[in-house]
């Protein structure tokens, strides 16, 4: 048997496998290089040479490096992930064509396994895909978005198809280096969603058997993060805060415009939406009308993914310092500020306080209290975060706290998962 643990990220996603004694990543070969992870992205060219109707599609950096060389011309999906449970979302359309959230998982699948070539194993018997204890959006449809998984990997012809909470691989993966019995708590920090996971982990006749405990989440985590540092620093330079002029009447500019451009899942389709075109008309109305023109020129010239990279470059550089300097060209001068830390923390205390009601529901699901807990996993890009790590040191110690992998450790952890005997107790 061989088993794929697939771990279908909102900014990357991962592949690994079960080797003899140890897992792999299953390795990623495109224009853009070589990388055991995949920023789950994708970009639509047109491509004469394969006729008129035909797109040519890449997927992760390649995507990425399709995009900034063709401004205009390409067409750029990223966060794909946070539409799963929305019914909201029914289709794109992408140069004349629809595509369904099941469409495009499909496709970037379908990359995934080009890039992967001979690394590709041929003979896949299990596939074990990670999924969210709550899926990311508001309303979000859990049931939906497991038909929409369940739809887009039926077109692989896998014969065997199951789904573990994503913290729960991440245990697994941790889990092999405990050395006594343990109640474990996991933390996956993802883009779209916070998940937490609370494990007993016993030996049995030399065997670890695990034993799930409780689960919790909520949508929000480090993409939250990042629309918490647009909305303070680049949206009142593009028009948040200042007002148009409405038959005599001095109206705010609405901010259901900033909303929308500040959720990276927004950002590839917001030229399509009805606000849009609406937040153009409003430019001969606006006191300021300069700030509306840049936030348009933004959006004209697809600088998310450049606001993107800023913007991470900047959360980054506030986990080591106390404050930095945030560096977006496209704004001109206002697009280069210093940032403290202590401004960031007290921008995301709605979003730390939800996390933390979702600790608190994991604990008392399992009936534990936080001396009982006796390791805490902390994985996923935002566990780097001072804010969110402080958090856990408060309630738990430091002697507990350990971390690592945090890019490979669901992958791996769905892989392993996928070779043991009693997968179906595992299956969410």
């Amino acid at each position: 048997m061989t088993a794929l643990g697939f771990d279908f990220g909102t900014t990357n996603t991962v592949l690994a496998l079960k080797d003899a004694e140890t897992t792999r990543s299953v390795a990623f070969s495109s224009s853009a290089g070589t990388q055991e992870s995949l920023r789950t992205c994708l970009s639509f060219m047109k491509d004469r040479q394969l006729g008129n109707l035909a797109l040519k599609v890449e997927a992760g950096a390649a995507a990425i490096a399709t995009f900034i060389e063709n401004p205009g011309e390409c067409r750029f999906l990223q966060s794909i992930k946070t539409f799963a449970a929305s019914p909201l979302f029914q289709s794109t359309i992408v140069h004349a064509r629809r595509h369904s959230f099941e469409d495009l998982m499909e496709v970037f699948m379908r990359r995934m396994m080009a890039y992967a070539g001979d690394g590709w194993p041929a003979d896949v018997t299990r596939i074990v895909a990670g999924r969210p204890v709550q899926f990311a959006g508001n309303n979000a449809d859990e049931n939906l978005a497991m038909q929409r998984y369940r739809e887009a990997l039926s077109r692989f012809g896998f014969p065997d198809v199951h789904f573990v909470m994503e913290p729960v691989a991440a245990a697994f993966y941790f889990a092999e280096n405990l050395e006594q019995d343990a109640n474990v708590l996991v933390a996956d920090f993802g883009g779209g969603t916070t998940d937490y996971s609370i494990i007993r982990f016993e030996r049995h006749a030399g065997r670890m058997k695990a034993i799930p405990v409780a689960h919790s989440g909520v949508g929000v985590a480090g993409d939250s993060f990042d629309f918490r540092i647009i909305d303070n620093v680049v949206s009142p330079q593009i028009g948040k805060g200042s007002h148009f002029i409405n038959f005599g009447k001095k109206l705010d500019i609405p901010s259901n415009y900033y909303a929308n451009f500040g959720r990276w899942n927004q950002l590839s389709i917001f030229k399509t939406l009805k606000d849009y075109q609406d937040l153009k008309g409003l430019v001969r109305q606006a006191e300021e009308p300069e700030k509306l023109e840049l936030f348009i020129d933004l959006i004209e010239h697809d600088e998310g993914y450049p606001l993107y990279q800023a913007v991470s470059r900047l959360k980054f550089a506030l986990s080591s310092a106390d404050e930095a300097e945030f560096d977006f060209e496209p704004l001109g001068a206002a697009g280069r500020q210093v940032v403290r830390r202590a401004d960031f923390e007290r921008w995301i205390q709605p979003e730390l306080g939800l996390m933390e009601t979702a600790l608190d529901d994991a604990l008392a699901r399992a009936n534990l209290s936080e001396l009982e807990v006796d390791k805490v996993f902390l994985t996923g890009g935002t566990s780097f975060v001072p804010a969110v790590r402080s958090m856990f040191e408060r309630r738990f110690g430091k002697e507990r706290l350990e971390s690592g992998g945090e890019l490979l450790s669901i992958a791996h952890g769905l892989a392993l998962i996928g070779e043991s005997d009693d997968i179906e107790s595992w299956s969410a």
